[in-house]
């Protein structure tokens, strides 16, 4: 489950309806009464936030957001989309990693899930992170 407070549209989150779950990304929040609307590959329905779930952070996620990747010599990994930067300190492992935008640099922050680090990436670089490629 997804706090409500956590999500912003735009995010990608993977939404249950009857025990079937799909990849999504939210279109429009509704702040009376707590529901969240996610386009899916089916269509576009309101889900309460118990019905959403993160998508994890991983070296697949990362490539489907289009960030580019670099092996570095000392093992890390370096993550690239425009002058982003992610650094995970071993291949496909995330349970820490740092993240930059120009000056603006933020060691091992609580960011586990994609919609966190959209968030944080909106935060540091005043766009949204989408899957779109970067020129």
């Amino acid at each position: 489950m997804i706090k409500f407070n956590e999500i912003k549209v735009g995010d990608y989150v993977i939404a249950e309806y009857e025990g079937q779950k799909w990849e999504g990304q939210v279109t429009h929040l509704n702040g009376d009464e707590k529901q969240v609307c996610v386009e899916t590959d089916v269509q576009e329905f309101y889900f309460e936030p118990e019905h959403l779930y993160p998508i994890p952070i991983t070296d697949e996620s990362l490539l489907a957001l289009n960030f580019t990747r670099e092996d570095l010599s000392d093992g890390s990994v370096k993550y690239k989309k425009g002058s982003f930067r992610i650094l995970i300190p071993g291949k496909d492992d995330f349970s820490s990693l740092e993240m930059w935008y120009r000056e603006d640099r933020r060691h091992h922050p609580d960011v586990h899930y994609i919609h966190q680090l959209q968030n944080n990436y909106l935060q540091m670089t005043k766009i949204h992170l989408t899957s779109e490629v970067m020129v």
